[in-house]
């Protein structure tokens, strides 16, 4: 009976020990890579690898996976490291990119996609995320990158664009990025047409604030060609702003319409049965520095027509705002107006008053003297 007491704990031992190799093994690290349990680093650097690798242990915080031959990125790609905050996918031959592909990564601060063969950049791809500081996509084929994706990339610090296709890029983006230390633009056919005004005014303002760009060489018009944007003069986009006026009108504009969208969005999405008018922006585009095609010549520097709608209410109530502020205004300089006039009248009664009395007092001092000159003379006389 004892006997078989003892067999039975060394079965219950020998279940354990394999338990808990299976429950080991199901987290060791892949055999492709090389593995850090101390600083939670995984290193799969130049394996050849096609896929990204499975079993990663949960609590990795940082993935090498560059130099390999991965051709994309799957839906919830990293599911099982969403702890990870380092990601390094350059020099791959990465292609496409799953809209979720980074679905659960909450923590991540620094992501390459650097050397790869990317086309386009989906704009939920970050939407998750909101820890990213770096983020490295030069040496691709980008042509653009969608403007509702600078709102996952408000804390990003380092934005990497060189490279790539860009000819021109969207302002309210760059906008957006309020934190941004450094920005690198070169070895792109920027056209240098008035839709890259936008940027040409961005780069100015983040210049002056301490921001650091290294260049934007202009590929087209050809007179325009090897040329620093941030030292072209205003006066070469002459097609953009026939006069002074339509110039700062339009960023003045653009501004205004973008304050009303975000500060009513909310008030718009409560009241869909609310009528809304749409005000185009002129030249908003242009100076705007949004993306879209465009041709040769003058009409490239037409706007493209964007409605953005904006609450009628809204305007209504700062037109009445506007109209009693300037009634304000003109009434307060009419009581100024009537108030030095009038107080300039009685200056002039004054004077004039003052002016006869002293006459007055002359001519009577005058007759005294006479009737003193008079007086001795008669007694004389007599």
């Amino acid at each position: 009976m004892q006997a078989a007491q003892e067999r039975l704990a060394d079965m219950r031992v020998v279940l354990v020990c394999a338990l808990l190799s299976l429950l080991s093994s199901s987290h060791a690290c892949p055999k492709e890579c090389n593995c850090n349990s101390n600083t939670k680093v995984v290193d799969c650097r130049g394996r050849g690898l096609y896929d990204i690798p499975r079993r990663l242990h949960p609590d990795t915080q940082e993935l090498y996976l560059q130099d390999n031959r991965i051709r994309g990125l799957g839906s919830m790609a990293f599911r099982e490291i969403p702890l990870v905050r380092i990601l390094d996918l350059s020099n791959n031959s990465i292609t496409s990119v799953s809209p979720t592909a980074l679905l659960g990564l909450r923590t991540l601060q620094r992501l390459s996609l650097a050397s790869n063969s990317l086309r386009e950049l989906d704009k939920r791809l970050l939407g998750p995320i909101r820890s990213l500081s770096h983020l490295d996509l030069s040496h691709n084929s980008l042509w653009g990158l969608p403007g509702a994706i600078g709102d996952s990339l408000r804390n990003l610090s380092h934005l990497g664009l060189a490279h790539n296709r860009l000819t021109r890029l969207d302002r309210s983006l760059l906008e957006a990025l309020t934190h941004l230390d450094s920005l690198t633009l070169r070895s792109n056919p920027w056209r240098c047409d008035c839709q890259l005004m936008g940027l040409k005014l961005w780069l100015e303002t983040y210049l002056f604030k301490g921001g650091v760009v290294d260049e934007v060489l202009c590929s087209q018009p050809e007179d325009m060609k090897d040329k620093d944007l941030q030292k072209v003069p205003y006066q070469l986009f002459h097609t953009c702003m026939t006069t002074s006026y339509h110039y700062l009108f339009a960023n003045i504009h653009h501004l205004e319409n973008e304050r009303l969208l975000r500060g009513h969005t909310h008030g718009n999405h409560a009241h869909p049965s609310s009528h809304a008018i749409h005000v185009p922006i002129a030249m908003g585009e242009g100076f705007g520095g949004g993306g879209g095609g465009g041709g040769g010549g003058l009409p490239e520097c037409e706007p493209k027509q964007r409605p953005r709608p904006v609450n009628l209410r809204h305007a209504i109530a700062t037109v009445i705002i506007t109209g009693v502020v300037c009634g304000i205004v003109f009434l307060m300089m009419l009581v100024a107006a009537v108030y030095g006039c009038a107080y300039a009248a009685i200056m002039a009664k004054y004077q004039r008053e003052l002016k006869k009395n002293e006459e007055l007092a002359a001519a009577q001092g005058a007759d005294h003297a006479t009737a003193d000159e008079k007086e001795p003379l008669e007694n004389a006389i007599a």
